[in-house]
């Protein structure tokens, strides 16, 4: 299997068989997971914070650093390998966790996830499994052909949503 490894900001969108998509180390960013049981198709956002406009020239570089930016765009490239819009479509989320805010100064990873359900209501969806919040980091894959989502934390293990 051909796993595709997205950073922080990246957003990709597959559906050829053997693929998976992977990302690391998610602590406060947020995993944004997209499948389309129709078309085998999935996609995957890194998103590290909610609102672009702390620095639009970053979000039109890399919009899925973003999630007000990086939403429309995972949209966008699930349609361009063939999903008609975000109907049948599930949403999955992982990470916002706060591991390094202990005393929730900020709450980004709150606030990641709240952002990213607000975002995917407005396209008219929500999600249908996640494992956030808390105060683990987690890597997280999703396969194309069996649409599993699989979590794995250091000392934790591995588990599925």
């Amino acid at each position: 299997m051909k796993a595709i490894v997205l950073g922080v900001g990246d957003v990709v969108a597959t559906n050829t068989p053997g693929e998976s998509l992977k990302t690391y180390a998610l602590g406060s960013c947020v995993a944004v997971i997209l499948m389309d049981p129709r078309t085998r198709t999935i996609g995957m956002a890194h998103i590290a914070l909610p609102d672009s406009g702390v620095n639009a020239d970053k979000a039109s570089r890399r919009p899925g650093y973003f999630a007000d930016t990086g939403i429309p765009a995972l949209l966008r490239a699930m349609v361009d390998r063939g999903c008609s819009n975000s109907r049948g479509v599930m949403a999955k989320l992982v990470g916002g966790a706060k591991v390094m805010d202990q005393n929730s100064i900020f709450n980004i990873g709150k606030r990641n996830v709240l952002t990213v359900k607000r975002i995917l209501w407005e396209h008219g969806m929500g999600s249908t499994a996640e494992d956030v919040g808390g105060t683990i980091s987690r890597t997280v894959s999703v396969d194309v052909e069996s649409g599993r989502v699989v979590i794995a934390s250091a000392g934790r293990g591995t588990w599925e949503i």
